[in-house]
């Protein structure tokens, strides 16, 4: 018994230790893959602003196309770019070696990002860049410090300066004012204003990490599907498993 509870602790001090260890605060970001809405503009968004570095290797344009209600010709015509087909994978030219020379490192495949590492951190990290300009590319991140990363966004969101130190960007937890509805407090503002308001940027980066989650499992709404239907033919089977076994062992007593 002692070796068992001793096992159990082993188990959980890991458990313990990551879930004190301290990191920035996310912002909570739920996604919707039924609102196909919502996942066409985040598609655009995402060819449009993240495909040129990233790629997007396990996803293809006729799967998303289909996928979000897009006709594979509209997808063609406005949302692919060069020589690519709509069925091929959604990649990009960039060379490797070129990139990893640019950046530090090649940029990931984004396809399965969200999986790896949430939706709330990456909605999180792409609203949370701000101007340094000790950073090769000018700016830095409270999500990923010192990331290689420029602000692409740069132009909808606008320039975002800190008034905080590192330490205390980790905890730039923004409150909304419930008489205004105007968001107070937190370490970061915008000092120079781009083509979108404040809530036009939040639900542009909404649209592209639900659309980010929707390539990590393109399959969830049918796995919810199905599930439900498993879960409904094994409580019916039950009682006649259940008849079936009373029926076995009538005679055993």
């Amino acid at each position: 018994m002692k070796k068992f509870f001793i096992a159990i602790m082993l188990v959980l001090v890991p458990v313990v230790a990551s879930a004190n260890t301290a990191g920035p605060h996310l912002d909570k970001m739920t996604p919707d893959p039924a609102n196909k809405e919502s996942l066409q503009r985040g598609m655009k968004t995402f060819v449009n602003y993240c495909l040129g570095c990233h790629t997007a290797s396990f996803q293809r344009y006729a799967r998303s196309a289909e996928d979000l209600g897009m006709p594979p010709e509209l997808v063609q015509e406005h949302l692919i770019f060069g020589d690519v087909k709509v069925g091929e994978q959604m990649t990009n030219a960039m060379v490797k070696t070129d990139a990893a020379a640019w950046f530090g490192n090649p940029p990931p495949d984004l396809t399965l990002e969200t999986r790896l590492r949430g939706e709330d951190w990456v909605y999180t990290y792409l609203r949370s860049f701000y101007k340094d300009p000790a950073r090769p590319w000018g700016v830095n991140n409270v999500v990923f410090p010192d990331v290689g990363m420029p602000n692409i966004l740069e132009g909808l969101q606008g320039e975002q300066v800190s008034h905080c130190t590192k330490a205390e960007l980790l905890e730039h937890v923004k409150t909304i004012d419930p008489l205004t509805g105007l968001q107070m407090g937190g370490c970061l503002s915008i000092a120079k204003k781009g083509s979108l308001s404040a809530e036009e940027f939040d639900k542009t980066i909404y649209d592209l990490v639900n659309y980010m989650s929707y390539m990590g499992n393109p399959v969830k709404l049918e796995s919810q599907a199905i599930g439900y239907k498993v879960l409904i033919f094994l409580f019916i089977f039950f009682f006649f498993a259940y008849a079936l076994k009373k029926e076995y062992w009538k005679d055993v007593h």
